[in-house]
């Protein structure tokens, strides 16, 4: 047995660990969710952290990056801007006004923030929230398939089973305390391989007597340009492209719920700068390891370009360190995808059953169904992955929009504009999950302008229309 795979199942039964010593600490649907709001910062920060950057980080980054080249560090500080301004800008807030109305889940803090009109809030937020993380979550899993079919040549439906079982798992057993725990050796893990990695790499092409961007340039001059080459508009449009990742960071139920569950306010600032200082070398690591792919193999060298990864892991780097960060990679995807499993059931149950149903069950029969919808979701997730052909970064693009769109803008003006109505919220809402699915189709319209952009925007000035308009009925 290869130092590879010792270390990859040394991984696996770690995680399956904490979910069984986290299963004890779950006696109500609110610990199961949220934690009971006890977290302490560290494991806050890494957790969001872990949780915000997916397969994506690990796997599709560095697939474009090495796909396209120099163009794709817009993305890099678009990310990096988005993380910096909604920890300043929302976590605070978020947390402080979710405890006051008891909210554990954000439609559950947007329906309470408006009596009666919250009621159409949380139906419309169930079924926009089950919509894109379904697709976030089958990018999750495919993620993992393409890792242990590089690394062990396992099957791609097999690697995406094992996936799903270990997640589903753990997330099963053990809730929001597993999810956030499990979230703290992911992040310690993903930030080890984003700065190891891109280091041998980098060494590597020194060895050969060259650079990325000497190299880069011989074989095509638009891999060292920042806008691939474009001109007028188009070069504009690759700028606010790149950029508008930031803005979907507003709006992503799986981390905002991350604020909710610190254990107080003053403890925002500690995980903050925690946060930050793993965004910064993380994503500088990823835009790197594509780079280093693309000067030692050459455009063309993949089928798929988002196994760079692995494959460079296990072909720089000693077997017991290629292990650990082929682990890693498994882990961006665990992070992300227990994470989403959680909103999920959190929305069916909490927003769904419980709330706007009105069905009135005691605190362990809500436990036992939210184990259930947590099973029930992986398995449609597991169905998802194993037909799709989407690229991970087509899909997180997709569902990122979506979700940031539909609860950024709203949930910016709920924290700091007080004419706020519950209709301009169910505009906002409506606006950001249409524009997201019409302009992601219309293939003219997203060459034109990142559908991020826009969805976002729309969604913006939707709300304060309709909120103007709304006054007199305010709810």
């Amino acid at each position: 047995m290869s130092y590879t795979l010792i270390g990859f199942i040394a991984y696996l039964v770690i995680v399956l660990i904490v979910g069984f010593i986290t299963y004890k600490n779950n006696k109500s649907h609110d610990d199961y969710f949220l934690a009971g709001r006890k977290l302490n910062p560290w494991v806050v920060a890494f957790s969001e952290r872990a949780s915000g950057e997916s397969a994506w980080l690990l796997l599709g980054l560095p697939g474009a990056a090495f796909a396209l080249g120099f163009i794709e560090v817009w993305t890099a500080l678009g990310c990096v801007s988005g993380i910096i301004l909604y920890w300043f800008v929302i976590a605070k807030g978020l947390r402080t006004q979710s405890e006051k109305v008891n909210a554990i889940t954000l439609p559950n803090f947007f329906a309470e923030k408006f009596g009666e009109g919250g009621k159409v809030i949380r139906v419309i937020a169930t079924f926009i929230i089950i919509f894109f993380f379904t697709f976030y979550l089958a990018a999750q899993f495919n993620g993992a398939g393409k890792v242990m079919f590089v690394t062990f040549k396992i099957p791609h439906f097999w690697g995406i089973a094992i996936g799903v079982v270990v997640i589903v798992f753990y997330t099963m057993m053990g809730g929001f305390f597993a999810v956030a725990w499990t979230d703290l050796i992911q992040g310690v893990l993903m930030l080890g391989a984003l700065i190891i990695l891109p280091i041998f790499g980098l060494i590597e092409i020194a060895k050969q007597g060259t650079s990325i961007t000497q190299a880069l340039g011989a074989e095509n001059t638009d891999f060292n340009s920042l806008v691939h080459g474009k001109t007028g508009w188009a070069a504009v449009a690759v700028v606010i492209s790149g950029l508008s990742w930031g803005l979907g960071y507003m709006g992503q139920p799986h981390l905002l719920v991350r604020f909710m569950s610190i254990k107080s306010t003053e403890k925002i600032k500690i995980s903050r700068r925690i946060a930050i200082a793993w965004a910064i070398p993380a994503f500088t690591g990823a835009m790197v390891i594509g780079l280093v792919g693309l000067t030692l193999y050459g455009k063309g060298f993949f089928t798929d370009v988002e196994e760079i990864m692995p494959y460079l892991a296990t072909s720089l780097l000693p077997a017991w360190l290629a292990g650990l960060f082929i682990s890693a990679a498994i882990a961006a995807m665990m992070s992300t995808a227990d994470s989403q499993l959680l909103v999920i059931t959190s929305s069916v149950i909490e927003d769904f059953y419980h709330k706007a149903l009105g069905m009135n069950v005691s605190d362990k029969r809500l436990l036992q169904l939210s184990r259930f919808i947590t099973v029930t979701i992986g398995v449609l997730g597991f169905f998802i992955a194993i037909t799709s052909e989407k690229l991970i970064y087509e899909m997180v693009s997709y569902a990122w929009a979506g979700l940031g769109s539909s609860f950024g803008p709203a949930l910016l003006l709920i924290l700091y504009w007080k004419k706020i109505t519950s209709k301009g919220v169910i505009a906002g809402m409506l606006t950001g999950a249409i524009s997201t699915v019409i302009w992601s189709n219309i293939e003219i319209l997203n060459n034109f302008i990142s559908v991020r952009f826009t969805s976002f925007v729309f969604a913006l000035i939707a709300i304060v229309i309709v909120s103007f308009f709304t006054q007199k009925d305010k709810n």
